[in-house]
This record gives structure tokens, sequence and C-alpha cells, in this order.
């Protein structure tokens, strides 16, 4: 058994059986793929893949516990290679963080200018996506660490933790109607072109709840991943905006004015997450403190261990 063995048959279900995208992504050909695959077949006694003739066409049941196994040993084997790092060279290596952009546009920047302050060494890397892609990175291991609002907290994989409570707000033009309104209501919204965000983004469901109560439908015109983008329409005057108040800055954003709405939708939380059985490196913790002080390096190994223990009490 090997490694090479192992991460054939995870990258297998990665790339949903599809055994040329296997071997493009482990820069191998596509019957060393099949040999590999086989060969771990043959030494561990068991059938891991269901066949139609040398096509692969799902995971047998046996199949499921071994690539769940497989998982966690390539996953050891990453923490290794950190753990070893760490005591080679604590101030060097890389840090890679999946967020939503209105994160790394408006959360981010003091914790990462501290950061670079502190490391100047280390590689930091920040990709943007929605929840669910950001979510899928961490748990491939093509990232550290994520940061989004509720939904990556819902990842079976993943440990997550609270960081920052935020709420939506409405943006209008200088001189929109609704200025002119103390406390507006829901209704008061439904009578304007909205631009919000992309339905893939836990704020949006939100926004479509609160709408769905009160017996109405949203007229959303236009939708967007990016605040910045939702900020800019609304100043074309095509709609109001819906977006999070910490997306909204008055010096930036001159020409716009900010409505308070936490009396229409409820309060959201940022959770920053980690795949269950993850080893982070000395500077990710200190990454993480700096972007959340309650975060603590105590705080984020006690529950990663818990996390660990809960998943090895489940596979006896």
């Amino acid at each position: 058994m090997n490694f090479q063995q192992l991460r054939s048959v995870q990258e297998a279900v990665r790339q949903d059986l599809n055994l040329t995208q296997v071997a493009a992504a482990l820069h191998t050909s596509q019957p060393g793929v099949s040999k590999q695959i086989r060969e771990l077949e043959d030494e561990l006694g068991v059938q891991i893949f269901i066949r139609n003739g040398k096509r692969l066409t799902g995971l047998t049941p046996p199949g499921k516990a071994v690539v769940e196994w497989i998982g966690r040993v390539l996953a050891e084997q990453q923490n290794l290679k950190r753990s070893a790092a760490d005591f080679a060279d604590e101030k060097t290596g890389s840090l890679t963080i999946a967020t939503t952009h209105t994160q790394a546009r408006y959360s981010l920047p003091p914790a990462v200018r501290a950061f670079k302050h502190r490391y100047p060494l280390v590689k930091l890397s920040i990709i943007q996506g929605n929840p669910s892609h950001i979510a899928s990175l961490v748990l491939e291991g093509k990232a550290d660490i994520c940061i989004a609002t509720e939904t990556i907290a819902q990842h079976a994989g993943l440990v997550a933790l609270p960081c920052h409570r935020w709420h939506h707000i409405v943006v209008t033009p200088a001189k929109h109607p609704l200025l002119a309104i103390k406390k507006p209501a829901i209704g008061d919204l439904a009578q304007y072109p909205i631009i919000t965000y992309d339905g893939a983004f836990a704020g949006r469901s939100t926004i479509n709840q609160a709408f769905a109560a009160a017996g109405l439908e949203p007229n959303v015109v236009l939708s967007a991943v990016d605040s910045d983008v939702i900020k800019t329409y609304v100043e074309l005057d095509l709609g109001i905006g819906i977006l999070a108040g910490i997306a909204f800055d008055v010096v930036r954003d001159k020409h716009l004015r900010a409505i308070d709405t936490g009396h229409i939708f409820p309060e959201k939380t940022t959770h920053l997450a980690m795949r269950k059985g993850a080893y982070l490196r000395r500077f990710a913790y200190d990454f993480i403190e700096l972007f959340a002080p309650t975060l603590t390096r105590y705080v984020v190994e006690r529950t990663l261990k818990k996390a660990k223990q809960g998943a090895n009490h489940e596979t006896k």
C-alpha cells in the first residue's frame, strides 16, 4: 500500500469517477490510475468501486468506508508535514484563506495587515468564492481556513467557530423616497426594485425568508456575489440594495445612504471553519486570533480535539 494508491482513490471520488480528469489532476496516465486502484483493491481484498467494463460507476458499500479512512490517512500525512515544518521553521510556510468577497474586502484587511507584519516570510493566499465553494476547498485540503456566514457551519467535515455578528442594511441613492420614512417596514422595501446577493449566499436566503414571512415577493432585478457590485448599481439608481452592514463605508460610499434594517432581517453570524482533524501551524492560530480575538489557540485546539474525538467515536 502506498500514498499514490490512496490519492488515486480519493481523486477518483473527487472527480466524479472520471479517470481522465483524475489522471490530469495527479499528473499521470489513465492506465496508471486504474492500475493503482486495482492494486489497492487486491491488497485490501475488497472491491472499492462498482464498474461497468473499464468505467467506474459508483462506490461499493465497503468502498465507502475505505474512502473515509483514506481521507483520514491522507489528512494525517499533511498534518505530519505541517508539524515537522513548525519545528523546522515556524516563521515560513504558506497559509490559504478561502472566503467570500465581502469578508475579504471588509473584514479581513486589519488581520491580514497585522499578520504580514508579524510573519513577512509566510505566503498568504486569499481565495474568494461562495460559501459552498470555499467549504469544499478546505475539505479538499486546498485551503486551510474558510470564513463565511452560517452555511459553512452545516458541513459535517468542518469544525466551525463563530467570529462576528452582523445584520443587513438597505442602501439607496442620496435622495431616495425611503429615506423619508423613519423606520421602513418590509412592505416599504417591496415597493422598489431590489439589488442583492446571489442565491448561493446565506444572506440571500434570510432576505427571501423575511419577505415570504410577510407574504411578499421581493422584486430582485439584479443579484451579485460582490457587495461592491451591488452598490455600483444602486448608485446608477437601478434599485435599492440589500447587503451586509459591514460592506458600507460612510466615506467611500458618500453618494449612497444606509438604512438600518435590524428590525426586518435577523442578525447573522460570520464563522471561521477548518477541516476536522486538521493540523494548524502556529502562524495559522495567530491569524485566527488576529481576525477574531476570542478565538485563542486554546479555544481552537480544544474545539478541534473535541471534533476529532467525536469522529473517532463514530467510527468505532
